[in-house]
């Protein structure tokens, strides 16, 4: 991700955030079972790890794709794109940029 969002710091924090409570579901979900083997714990892992890769695909893929237009427009030199970018975009990417930070993940929960 380009750092025209600024928001690399705030993703990292939401990805921990559902990643520990996708594998958290799935490791209490199932720990009263004592005699449970070691590949089935291997494969709830998986299971936990393909939740939180479905929950975060698209949010990553929108920061993504935002920065890249974002730093697009900010680095145009093409006199129509900037002249455009200065009287008019400003408000509006900086509302878009600002809608992009106020974005929530959940809660963990303490079961």
């Amino acid at each position: 991700m380009t750092p025209d969002l600024g928001q690399g710091g705030c993703s990292a924090l939401e990805d921990g955030v559902v990643l520990a409570r996708c594998l958290g579901e799935v490791l209490l979900r199932n720990s009263s079972k004592k005699s449970e083997k070691l590949e089935e714990e291997y494969k709830n892992i998986e299971m936990g790890l393909k939740k939180y890769a479905s929950e975060r695909k698209w949010r990553s893929f929108d920061l993504v794709a935002t920065a890249y237009v974002i730093g697009f427009i900010q680095q145009s030199h093409n006199k129509v794109l900037s002249f455009l970018r200065d009287k008019f975009l400003a408000s509006f990417l900086a509302t878009w940029v600002f809608k992009k930070a106020d974005f929530d993940c959940g809660k963990l929960t303490n079961n």
